[in-house]
């Protein structure tokens, strides 16, 4: 990936001026040296003249953790986007979804405390799992018309999802310095969507001559395949505690986490940041929008050829969208504080035009219109395709900034691993309980312009809820010393170097 080299500049240390670590840093840069442990996993990487970073650098677990969530969810998400699980009814995937979505919001919001407890390669390893057992239950469903294997098969995932976003949200937002935190979520969401990506293009190749309405048993186990070795990969990746930056710190965690550690840590996250909440309405909203995306204007409104490449088309929407909001929130040029009022008024721009745009779409068809007996679905090659087409790019674009600018707005909050996987924890949690509500909605056959006035609403109204913590709490930087008050790491357990100690060079 682009600016994952180790010839990256070390960035600016996530401490104030005045802190021992900012001196000690400093000194290390100055003298070109940092003080590392031997094992080959510091040790940087060399492929002929290209040299990379170690293998327990950020960079390197960053890619390794978004090339986990490239075949996992990636996948899941390619075939979430052909509409109702690449089915022909949409009923059986919606209500394996609720399930889904049910069991996630529940898991998600304590997984934080899960996470931190089990480690990131447990946690992260079973996730995956949940997303090849639910792929086998619509291969399932595709010959016996088992729903219940498909909710229960929704159940786990939401369990398995819970944990792997928790441990993916934790490491993208507290494994970089401050000012590197836009790039690495930014890398992190073009890698993970370049996955929906490639798998969408499977379903596109196999179904290219085909006017049928359903994927083929080939998609189901293409997908199967790909998520099992996603959940191997986890295997591979390194727990936090040895995980080393540029400038010789480390990510501040538990030392010694038990789960009674864990759990009193969530709640004192909701005790001394209780202005979280006011996050809760935009971690709501988050997921709320991909069922009407998927299931009242894709599957809908398309056949499964066409339904294909809106969905290739909307995860490289995805791309373009995660690079250019990351890379700008990394701006050095800009005050953070600035950044964040910024970023909070252009995503009140595009919710207004680009679901404006939504809302003139809608007004031309209702549930009625699109039954699956009667309808007969929208080509590619027919007139007036590229309009939706470019709305439904617009809404890849739309939920890749969105996404990337709440993880921003919470690592900019604090740097310690510890919160912020109780940070990602109440984000999924809370996000999929929103995914829950509208799968169910849409279920029960709500009208369609009844579920995009519920996007479109939420979507606004959770800004106006988010712009106390844009306007207050978005500090330039937060020392070392308050994010080492919710753990039991000291100063010098985190600096990753002592005065005249020197070793190799970063």
């Amino acid at each position: 990936m682009a600016g994952i080299t180790s010839n990256e500049k070390p960035s600016p240390s996530y401490n104030n001026g005045n802190s021992p670590l900012s001196s000690q840093t400093a000194s290390g840069e100055e003298a070109g040296r940092i003080a590392r442990p031997k094992a080959w996993i510091y040790k940087p990487l060399k492929l002929g003249p290209l040299s990379l970073p170690w293998y327990a650098s950020p960079p390197t677990q960053l890619t390794m953790v978004a090339f986990v969530c490239f075949l996992c969810p990636g996948m899941y998400n390619s075939l979430s986007g052909l509409g109702g699980g690449g089915q022909v009814d949409a009923t059986a995937a919606n209500n394996g979804s609720v399930a889904l979505y049910s069991t996630f919001s529940v898991v998600g919001f304590f997984a934080g405390s899960i996470a931190n407890r089990l480690g990131i390669r447990l946690t992260l390893s079973f996730g995956g799992l949940g997303y090849c057992i639910y792929i086998a239950s619509l291969l399932s469903y595709n010959h016996n018309q088992n729903a219940g294997f498909v909710i229960f098969a929704g159940a786990l995932l939401g369990v398995c999802a819970g944990l792997l976003w928790t441990a993916q949200g934790a490491i993208m937002m507290s494994y970089p310095n401050e000012g590197s935190k836009g790039r690495y979520i930014s890398w992190f969401w073009m890698i993970f969507n370049l996955g929906a990506v490639i798998g969408s293009l499977i379903p596109l190749g196999q179904n290219f001559h085909s006017t049928a309405n359903g994927v083929n048993d080939g998609t189901y186990i293409a997908f199967m395949v790909l998520t099992f070795a996603g959940a191997c990969l986890a295997w591979t990746l390194v727990d936090s505690k040895h995980v080393q930056r540029a400038d010789g710190s480390h990510v501040i965690v538990m030392k010694h986490p038990t789960w009674k550690s864990e759990i009193l840590g969530l709640l004192e996250t909701l005790r001394t940041d209780t202005y979280i909440i006011l996050l809760f309405p935009m971690f709501f909203a988050s997921n709320w929008f991909y069922t009407y995306q998927f299931n009242v204007v894709n599957l809908a409104k398309f056949n499964i050829r066409t339904r294909a490449l809106n969905n290739t088309l909307y995860w490289l929407s995805q791309i373009v969208g995660a690079y250019i909001f990351g890379y700008a929130l990394d701006v050095r040029r800009v005050s953070r504080p600035l950044k964040a009022k910024a970023s909070w008024v252009v995503l009140l721009v595009i919710t207004m035009v680009i679901w404006g745009g939504g809302y003139a779409w809608q007004k031309g068809y209702t549930r009625a219109d699109t039954s699956p007996e009667s309808v007969v679905k929208t080509d590619w090659k027919d007139p007036g395709y590229v309009g939706p087409m470019f709305l439904f790019m617009f809404y890849g674009f739309f939920d890749a900034a969105w996404q990337t600018s709440v993880y921003w707005y919470m690592g900019s909050l604090t740097n310690n691993g510890r919160k912020l996987a109780n940070f990602a924890g109440f984000y999924k949690g809370i996000q999929s309980a929103g995914a829950a509500v509208i799968f169910r909605i849409d279920a029960l056959k709500a009208p369609f312009m009844n579920e995009f006035a519920s996007c479109w609403a939420l979507l606004a109204g959770s800004l106006l809820f988010a712009l106390p913590v844009i306007l207050m709490k978005i500090r330039e930087t937060v020392p070392t010393e308050e994010d080492l008050q919710f753990s039991d790491e000291t100063l010098a357990d985190v600096t990753g170097s002592s005065p005249g100690v020197m070793s190799e060079k970063a």
